[in-house]
């Protein structure tokens, strides 16, 4: 295999991982400066060069893209997918992971642990957001911080205030996240490849310090995740378009909470911590992988005239109800079922015998026409009540 590591810092601990990990196991592996790139773009033709002269072929590439470089970047690696070569993270994975409230907006439209969370930009909604997150103490991040930089513990109303309105007059835009009080001064970091954690750690703010960051002095621990918190991390890097990720996760009493996804995670914090050779987990991944290049699915299959993907759902009223697939009459209209949701459980490529339940959610590709006729008027989402919270105050009675 011949493997490309974008990075513009070869003699970093990661990138040297890397390389020597794949050379280790008899791979050809070469650093290349993502800022040396040039994309060329012709019809049928998309290639790159690098400097100044065609790029030859690899065979996969790993991304380290930093966030100075996001854009340039995220184009590099796009160039690299239009020209069938596998990375372990797509292009569109690194811009979602790099902005807090894009990777927030998508991680909440499904079942999966996140702090609850509120974007604003009007200096009128303040109080109110503050109010909706459940008051103060809250943490403030703003959307492009790292490192924990950018992150902000406000104890009272009148100091978050102060504070996001200082940083919003700057021209920052901010999130106002709500403040989960059993894990201060902790967090976890799960280490994703492929569909798998294979690695752990958690990491310990120091003294007086909220932030758990090894850059802010944190000290870090091994841990052995279960499987609720393992599921999480792979489908929040899943989420995201990641297939590798470092996955910062909250211990808290309702269970595992995601507080971000990194495309580019280190390495020597968590093989330091654990002993563990994760840069040549990556490296066995791709090997094992790299036939199979980053397709788009909404690029490649909505070519087809007449023919599209969409999501069919199953209310308890439909006629699937109880029906297998085979039975639905799915496939004698040229409709395939891709992915089955059920839950929070994926079953991908089910067999026709599977018997269709309530709530079901179908990924389905086939003829337009025939599906149109099957996915109902958009309703009105039901909207949950705000339950307001009662005084536990007594009212006072006047003595007669």
């Amino acid at each position: 295999m011949k493997l490309a590591i974008l990075s513009r810092s070869p003699k970093c601990y990661s990138t040297r991982r890397l390389k020597e990990a794949a050379q280790n196991r008899g791979h050809t592996a070469k650093v290349l400066d993502t800022m040396r790139f040039s994309i060329d773009l012709a019809k049928g033709d998309p290639d790159l060069y690098f400097r100044s002269k065609r790029l030859s072929h690899y065979d996969a590439v790993i991304p380290r893209i930093g966030a100075s470089i996001t854009y340039f970047g995220t184009a590099v690696v796009r160039q690299f997918e239009q020209m069938d070569v596998f990375t372990t993270c797509s292009s569109g994975g690194i811009a979602n992971s790099r902005d807090k409230l894009r990777s927030m907006q998508m991680l909440s439209r499904h079942q999966i642990g996140i702090p609850q969370t509120v974007f604003v930009r009007d200096k009128t909604d303040v109080l109110p957001a503050i109010d909706r997150v459940g008051g103060t103490p809250i943490v403030i991040k703003l959307l492009e911080g790292t490192q924990g930089v950018g992150v902000i513990l406000a104890e009272s109303v009148k100091t978050a205030e102060a504070i996001i309105q200082t940083l919003q007059s700057t021209r920052q835009n901010v999130l106002v996240q709500k403040f989960v009080s059993e894990s201060r001064g902790r967090d976890v970091r799960a280490f994703v490849v492929g569909d798998r954690v294979v690695a752990a750690m958690r990491r310990v703010a120091q003294g007086d310090e909220f932030r758990s960051n090894v850059h802010r002095g944190g000290r870090t621990e091994p841990v052995v995740l279960d499987e609720t918190y393992c599921e999480t991390a792979v489908r929040a890097a899943q989420i995201m378009g990641l297939r590798v990720a470092g996955v910062d996760l909250l211990e808290t009493n309702s269970g595992p909470q995601v507080l971000e996804v990194n495309s580019s995670p280190g390495l020597e914090g968590i093989e330091g911590c654990t002993q563990l050779d994760i840069a040549g987990s990556i490296v066995d991944y791709l090997a094992a992988q790299v036939d199979f290049s980053e397709i788009d699915i909404r690029q490649r299959l909505t070519v087809s005239r007449g023919y599209g993907v969409t999501e069919i759902h199953v209310p308890a009223a439909s006629d699937f109800v109880g029906k297998s697939i085979d039975e639905s009459g799915l496939p004698e209209q040229d409709i395939n079922v891709l992915t089955l949701y059920r839950g929070t459980t994926v079953i991908p490529n089910p067999r026709l015998k599977r018997v269709l339940e309530p709530g079901d959610r179908l990924l389905c590709f086939g003829k337009l026409e025939s599906m149109r006729g099957m996915i109902p008027d958009k309703t009105r989402k039901r909207r949950r009540p705000k339950l307001k919270q009662l005084s536990t105050e007594v009212p006072s009675t006047q003595s007669s």
